[in-house]
């Protein structure tokens, strides 16, 4: 998701979605003043056209315009009540509402299903992402201070996406498991022949679900889905009740200076290593292992992250 182009809805008008085009293409090549003039045109001819109130906020934003940016994504906000734009992320950005505000799912869930088809490829080859295998590396390492074998029978994977921890994992586990919001992505993981049991829904649902049916599981990964949720407290405590006895619970986060959580400006979530360490505690699970690790590249720079690994 770049600055000036939000997930696209359409505003029903054929005209103005053609202006909305035609500003994004400006502002991609350059020239955000053209595409601000157009944008201001097009949401005073249909003012309830969220998207083009989003990327007209942005660009603002990115001028350095702060007021009008924040009428903008208010106006964006107004139109778009299931926030599928992220306007309230952006607000929250600037200073405006809640300064940790909690995505919603439709925004989660188009953003994602938008995003499926190109997913693996922009992550392992474009950011370099390498989340699994250090994760791999993570849970091998504490089971092996634990003198425990890296072998599971149940393996449950929060925000599955397209399936890449599973990959990493799956010949580590007799059953392997994947829960994800986007269908577009589970159905790009169920390709992969991966996962004897895929599920689309909300895993904090799923969870509540899951403890209410008995289920337990060997081991529980979460790569890099934390950088949406705004609070991690009671999921860690959820995840805690479906472990299995002496289960394995393993993370990635991206982190900050600060001790809590902060909204980055690629609205994703930042964990301080204290929030991290309180959340394990309350949740009754021993921390193993707590490093500092890069999961990814971003505009040519490491993206700081830790990797927690915890046993119930």
């Amino acid at each position: 998701m770049t600055e000036t182009g939000p997930l696209f809805v359409s505003s029903g008008d054929l005209i103005a979605d053609r202006r909305y085009n035609a500003a994004i293409d400006l502002a991609s090549r350059g020239d955000v003043f053209a595409a601000a003039d157009i944008l201001a045109q097009t949401v005073s001819a249909t003012p309830g056209f969220a998207a083009a109130w989003f990327a007209l906020g942005a660009i603002r934003a990115r001028l350095g315009d702060r007021q009008r940016a924040v009428a903008a994504f208010t106006e964006a906000s107004r139109a778009d009540p299931e926030d599928y734009h992220g306007a309230r992320l952006q607000l929250a950005r600037l200073g405006v509402g809640d300064s940790i505000p909690a995505m919603t799912e439709s925004f989660l869930r188009r953003l994602f299903d938008q995003y499926a088809a190109c997913y693996d490829t922009a992550l392992t080859e474009r950011l370099r992402y390498r989340g699994p295998t250090i994760l791999r590396e993570a849970v091998k390492s504490a089971l092996h201070g634990l003198q425990r074998p890296v072998r599971f029978e149940a393996l449950l994977d929060l925000g599955c996406g397209t399936g890449l921890a599973g990959g990493a994992f799956r010949r580590f586990t007799a059953q392997l498991v994947g829960v994800d919001l986007s269908p577009a992505m589970v159905a790009r993981a169920q390709a992969k022949n991966l996962y004897d049991r895929l599920l689309v829904g909300n895993f904090a649902s799923f969870l509540t679900d899951e403890i209410e049916n008995g289920a337990k599981y060997d081991l529980v990964l979460a790569a890099d889905v934390f950088v949406y949720a705004n609070d991690l407290t009671k999921i860690i405590a959820d995840i805690a009740r479906v472990l299995a006895p002496a289960g394995i619970f393993a993370f990635t986060v991206e982190t900050y200076s600060g001790a809590g959580v902060e909204l980055l400006p690629t609205l994703r979530f930042a964990y301080g290593e204290p929030h991290l360490r309180e959340a394990v505690a309350a949740s009754g699970l021993k921390l193993l292992k707590l490093e500092k690790t890069a999961i990814r590249t971003e505009k040519a720079a490491p993206v700081q992250a830790l990797v927690l690994v915890a046993s119930a």
